[in-house]
């Protein structure tokens, strides 16, 4: 979630039940539960909050939202165990921001969001040995390296799979382009 989104939520559920998000984390960690998913079932069940708000509040109560952690935390923890893909980021991330100074670079916990005025690519470490380039370049026919990403609730469109720095080619950094340039 973006930071201006929690914050209006945040608000949103001090207007509507009179708690703050501390008054709400206080109460989280008195009935907390041993899984995620239960604790956020029994705030919906015991408060009548909707699920967004239980989840919220769960995932601020320990700390394991994105906002919790600055950008360099939640990229060490992206990479955490996965070491070995570290250096595909770095490299794509200093190609890419060579596109155009209007990049906003958005770590996330499993990936960094990359937009213009729209989110236009994500890099993500998708298992211990393959890096993944999502994109979103709606129209495009899937060739070549580039996969279409099909399934319901989707942001991106297409993928491309790298498992080694070499593999950074002009084939990739020409599908982010078209992405980028798509983003704007």
């Amino acid at each position: 979630m973006d930071k201006k989104t929690e914050i209006t939520m945040i608000e949103n559920l001090y207007k509507s039940t009179g708690k703050t998000i501390e008054d709400w984390i206080v109460i989280a960690n008195e009935i907390k539960m041993d899984k995620h998913s239960q604790t956020v079932q029994l705030l919906k069940e015991k408060f009548g909050l909707g699920l967004f708000y239980a989840d919220l509040i769960v995932h601020k109560a320990n700390g394991t939202d994105s906002g919790s952690l600055d950008s360099e935390a939640l990229i060490e923890k992206q990479y955490k165990s996965k070491e070995n893909l570290k250096p595909i980021y770095d490299e794509l991330i200093s190609r890419i921001i060579a596109l155009g100074d209007d990049i906003e670079i958005v770590p996330k916990n499993a990936y960094v969001s990359l937009r213009r005025k729209k989110q236009f690519c994500c890099l993500k470490p998708a298992t211990k040995t393959r890096f993944e380039i999502e994109l979103i370049i709606k129209g495009e026919e899937p060739q070549g390296i580039l996969e279409e990403i099909t399934g319901a609730g989707a942001m991106c469109t297409h993928k491309i799979k790298i498992t080694a720095l070499d593999e950074i080619n002009e084939e990739v950094m020409s599908w982010i382009k078209i992405a980028y340039t798509k983003g704007a």
